[in-house]
């Protein structure tokens, strides 16, 4: 590769986004002018920037989103290239793998966190247009605002007897809190989530890693069983039973979940929390 091919060839993304000096700009288009293959790749660019601009379908992201990708950006650590072992053995040869992988990487991730943060969308697919605000919608979105730091639980607490009573006072019920630390799903503490126009009772357990939300209030509607759904990487799972309405959301696979609804039943049908 010649230097002056190996020059436009770095700097190719940089005058896309017209991040380069005059100067500078003037020597790539120079170079594209005469070169066949730095202008095919240029043209690569132009055409997937088209793309992402045209194409791909457009949401308006939620503020719980935009601030979710903000905080992980910024609690992201970061190690300079230097301290990789891999460019103490081959520092030249090492250095252009990197930057050859990298830059592309690094320029699609630009484009797209600049759709999310920048103008305010983000890109997403879709099978279709979901419904207007629904519950399963609100529930969800509860969900993703508790995985948010400090908004999991408003009493912190792996005993029921902790955790139920804080609830009295605070809602117009009592919502089932059964401890279910031996059967795999310990008990993290609750909060008071607002869904639907009302505020819910949300009980919050865990699966090894995951974090488990089982939202509940009161309902005059019908009984419903079990159904499942799933959106954006999250299981909800959705009953109405005994004047209850129910809803349990987590990452964790439907299986498992399945099996903690089990256990709520039960606990339901006994009258009183498992393991008190």
């Amino acid at each position: 590769m010649t230097e002056s091919l190996h020059s436009t060839h770095e700097s190719l993304s940089a005058y896309v986004d017209g991040e380069l000096s005059p100067a500078d700009a003037t020597s790539v288009a120079r170079h594209l002018a005469t070169c066949a293959h730095c202008a095919a790749e240029y043209q690569i660019m132009l055409d997937t920037v088209s793309l992402l601009r045209s194409e791909l379908e457009r949401f308006t992201a939620p503020d719980v989103l935009r601030a979710r990708i903000r905080g992980a950006i910024a609690t992201t650590p970061t190690e300079p290239m230097t301290d990789s072992p891999t460019l103490a053995v081959a520092p030249s040869t090492a250095r252009r793998s990197v930057r050859s992988f990298a830059r592309p990487a690094a320029w699609a991730a630009a484009l797209l966190l600049a759709a999310a943060l920048g103008s305010g969308v983000t890109l997403l697919a879709s099978s279709g247009n979901r419904g207007t605000n629904t519950t399963a919608d609100q529930v969800l979105a509860s969900h993703v605002r508790s995985l948010m730091p400090d908004h999991l639980t408003d009493v912190r607490s792996s005993d029921q007897h902790n955790v139920k009573p804080w609830f009295n006072g605070r809602l117009d019920f009592s919502p089932t809190v059964p401890r279910l630390e031996e059967q795999g799903f310990p008990l993290v503490g609750g909060r008071v989530d607002y869904i639907g126009g009302r505020p819910v009772a949300a009980v919050v357990y865990s699966r090894r890693q995951h974090l488990i939300n089982v939202f509940s209030w009161p309902s005059t509607d019908h009984a419903e069983g079990l159904t499942a759904s799933t959106a954006n990487g999250y299981n909800l799972l959705h009953w109405r039973a005994g004047g209850t309405e129910r809803w349990v959301v987590s990452d964790l696979n439907a299986a498992e979940l399945r099996g903690l609804i089990t256990l709520l039943q039960r606990s339901d049908s006994a009258g009183r929390p498992l393991g008190s």
